[in-house]
């Protein structure tokens, strides 16, 4: 039986409008049951496909969603950038940053929108590390060398302190978005969000989330190229 303050959210987020942003790269054998599973969720789904050199593009416009496609291939963080600004322009309340190679369940977009829902965060970050499974699944460059330098740098020259550095699962509001100014066209931009929703003294909360690795994803010197750029980035502000 649903309890009151159940349905109490259920009729906020009737009234709300939920609008979900994939950055996509090379992903034709993901991006499908991707789409498909996050499209009963929200009220709008927006695939940013990032010049996939794959058929990531024509299998994403053929769902019946929003489908962006940069010219040149830009990054991560640049896709995140423009899905973000057609979410705002197109009034989105809620916009959720989601990843298109599978690892994330669409399931818990409901568990990362609610604290916003309630009223209680501007933004919310998913964490890996707030559900206790995912870490015997964490590849070990990830969890022993690539996170952890990653949360050192972000403590030491950005001044931030949380969980997980590098979640690519999160939600604002339009409001948060629209103060949000991402600079990072690749992957720095997840330590770079975290940032700036500090220095704008936002309310940030974290709830755990679930990835499933299908692969290593980032390699040693990627995660040194984040690295730099969060380096960088910093003394050139």
């Amino acid at each position: 039986m649903e309890t009151c303050t159940q349905k109490n959210i259920q009729q906020q987020t009737q009234k709300i409008k939920i609008f979900c942003v994939i950055p996509a790269y090379n992903e034709a054998a993901n991006i499908v049951s991707v789409i498909n599973s996050v499209k009963p969720l929200v009220d709008k789904v927006i695939v940013i496909d990032d010049c996939s050199c794959d058929n990531t593009c024509l299998l994403a416009k053929k769902q019946n969603i929003i489908v962006l496609k940069h010219l040149v291939n830009r990054g991560q963080g640049a896709a995140l950038k423009t899905g973000t600004k057609y979410a705002i322009k197109e009034n989105a309340d809620i916009i959720v940053h989601f990843d298109a190679d599978n690892q994330f369940l669409a399931s818990e977009i409901k568990n990362v929108v609610k604290p916003i829902i309630n009223g209680q965060a501007d933004i919310v970050f998913g964490s890996r590390f707030l559900n206790q499974q995912n870490n015997i699944s964490i590849p070990r460059i990830k969890k022993y060398i690539l996170i952890p330098l990653a949360k050192l740098v972000n403590r030491l020259f950005l001044n931030v302190n949380l969980t997980d550095p590098q979640s690519g699962f999160r939600a604002m509001t339009k409001q948060t978005a629209k103060i949000i100014n991402v600079q990072q066209d690749r992957m720095a931009h997840c330590s770079e969000i975290l940032y700036q929703a500090i220095k704008h003294h936002l309310r940030i909360k974290e709830v755990p989330i679930t990835v499933i690795y299908h692969n290593f994803g980032q390699c040693f010197s990627d995660g040194l190229k984040i690295l730099t750029d969060l380096f960088l980035a910093k003394f050139i502000d």
